[in-house]
């Protein structure tokens, strides 16, 4: 009966230190609810073995999500953004302070747009800085009954190559295209920070104001369809997704399973 206490305590405890807005006590806290599952598997059997097993359920559970939902999925090849009226404060409750935080930096609303497809919609608020080059967005990804935005920031420069930084909490489903550069720091709250990091950035790549391309402000939503585009044209010569047998539509292959299974893994454990 004590055994069951002290997996209990451990449970109770790790949640405790889960509730903090420290990310070292976070960290702890993730570090116990493993410890709390070696444990209730190690005292009825004795066995390290076995503890280790019931851990190892962990990094086993992305894979239901992978199996019964992610392999039927047939996504579109060709995505196209279409005008999108703003969410409503119960959709994104942020929406508005975030557009603040934007505009307080000197970057113009442009658009809003978005695309939807099995069960995921996104829909993007659209910024340009014209002294800066900077383009900006607020990105609110929906699926299912899962929610999260983000800000995303991009510089373009004439030879084609894209630098992003964005604080969306997850990594990306796909692989990147050769010719964009992300980086991501979910760490960061705040627009003005993450545009300081972004400029920072910039700076140690040696890339100033007038390397970036000037942007007409009213292609922005193709400039992102084109970006997607190629996307998923890197993935298909990747061998990450193939064509399905339904026209225009592609879906994961079981290298593209696995390579999403690992980005769950990383981001399950940056998150801990």
């Amino acid at each position: 009966m004590s055994e069951l206490f002290i997996v209990l305590g451990v449970i109770i405890l790790s949640f405790a230190l889960r509730s903090f807005r420290i990310r070292f006590l976070r960290k702890v806290g993730a570090i116990g609810l493993l410890s709390a599952t070696f444990l209730a598997f190690y005292f009825p059997t004795g066995s390290i073995a076995a503890g280790v097993g019931g851990l190892m359920i962990w990094f086993l559970l992305p894979w239901v999500e992978l199996l019964t939902r992610v392999r039927q999925l047939r996504l579109p090849v060709h995505k196209t953004l279409e005008q999108q009226p703003p969410p409503g404060v119960s959709r994104f409750p942020a929406f508005a302070e975030m557009t603040e935080e934007i505009e307080e930096e000197g970057f113009e609303y442009v658009s809003d747009a978005g695309w939807k497809w099995e069960g995921m919609k996104q829909f993007y608020r659209l910024f340009y800085n014209p002294e800066t080059r900077e383009q900006a967005a607020i990105c609110l990804t929906e699926q299912d009954d899962i929610s999260w935005g983000c800000f995303m920031i991009s510089t373009r420069c004439p030879e084609g190559f894209v630098y992003r930084t964005s604080n969306v909490p997850f990594s990306s489903p796909m692989a990147s295209a050769p010719d964009v550069t992300v980086r991501r720091e979910p760490e960061t709250e705040f627009f003005p920070d993450l545009l300081e990091s972004h400029r920072h950035w910039m700076s140690d790549l040696a890339l100033e104001t007038g390397d970036f391309v000037a942007e007409n402000p009213e292609k922005l939503t193709g400039l992102i369809e084109l970006e997607a585009g190629r996307q998923i044209d890197h993935n298909l010569e990747s061998g990450l997704i193939r064509l399905s047998d339904k026209p225009g539509m592609f879906r994961y292959s079981w290298r593209g399973l696995f390579y999403l299974y690992f980005q769950l893994i990383k981001d399950m454990v940056k998150m801990c």
